[in-house]
């Protein structure tokens, strides 16, 4: 009975694992390189009059009054960011995507719902970081209003429970994409540094390092990790933050198979212990018949 138990877990480890392959599959693979990024229009900066110029050295050129992206820096300095947040993952840690201007919200929840990770793509709650423990008690507040079953239900007029059905989906708006966030990001990626300043700000005061989109508009030093390209374009957004999202999964699904791996060899090297020790008690058994 108790190889055949083994077996069952052997085979469920199996399908898992030919499942996970098929998946990989099935989604098309996120190919980054100069050709895509210029089509997706992330070269294009803002208009020279709007520039920063610490953005200089990103800077390939100017046509029609409008700052052109070096792709080939783009590409480099994204490797670089990736590499570190893979560093990061690897590590056990996590990352916020925060996006809260229409052209990211999209991308940004996708993309993190994709590798698992944490998202905020309404406006910017001051002190999300920095006071932590608030929103803590906030997100607490919101998964009481979302039991259905919770005292603070009971007894209440029509008014009342319309009231605390608005509160839940004022708060649900704010926290869903950290509702099960339970202590501070390892790190931010933002899209537009510019947009995202008082985020940024608050991940300096904690020390978590911060990646994110720069435009030419905007000084690339106060991201710790830059990657320069055109945050105000929807495709170019999709298109790095998909490419970011798909390390990111597949570096988190190798470490299931590795998990899955293991187990698998466990539980081989423990049906070969029990059918050892049933051929063993067979054995004894016909002996005993023979006597």
């Amino acid at each position: 009975m108790l190889v055949l138990l083994k077996e069952k877990n052997l085979v469920s480890l199996e399908q898992e694992k030919n499942s996970n392959s098929q998946k990989d599959k099935n989604r098309s693979i996120n190919i980054l390189n100069s050709e895509n990024l210029i089509k997706s229009g992330a070269h294009f900066g803002h208009p020279v009059s709007k520039w920063n110029p610490q953005f200089k050295k990103f800077i390939l050129s100017i046509k029609n009054g409008v700052h052109i992206i070096n792709m080939d820096m783009t590409i480099e300095y994204l490797d670089k960011a990736l590499r570190e947040l893979n560093k990061i993952v690897e590590g056990g840690g996590n990352i916020l995507f925060v996006g809260t201007k229409s052209q990211a919200k999209d991308a940004i929840q996708s993309s993190a719902d994709h590798c698992g990770m944490f998202y905020i793509t309404e406006r910017w709650l001051g002190g999300t970081l920095t006071n932590y423990s608030t929103i803590k008690k906030s997100i607490r507040r919101l998964k009481l209003l979302e039991k259905d079953s919770s005292s603070i239900y009971q007894n209440l007029t029509k008014k009342e429970r319309g009231m605390l059905d608005r509160e839940k989906l004022k708060l649900a708006d704010l926290h869903r994409g950290i509702k099960d966030m339970r202590h501070l990001p390892s790190a931010l990626f933002v899209v537009d540094a510019k947009h995202e300043k008082i985020a940024i700000s608050e991940s300096k005061c904690l020390g978590i390092p911060t990646f994110g989109i720069v435009d030419t508009n905007t000084d690339p030093n106060v991201i710790d990790f830059p990657i320069p390209a055109n945050d105000d374009s929807i495709k170019t957004i999709k298109l790095i933050l998909d490419y970011i999202a798909d390390s990111l999964y597949n570096l988190s699904n190798a470490g299931k198979v590795d998990e899955n791996n293991a187990a698998l060899d466990a539980n081989e090297g423990s049906s070969e212990e029990v059918a050892k020790n049933e051929t063993k008690d067979d054995t004894t058994e016909k002996s005993s018949d023979s006597k």
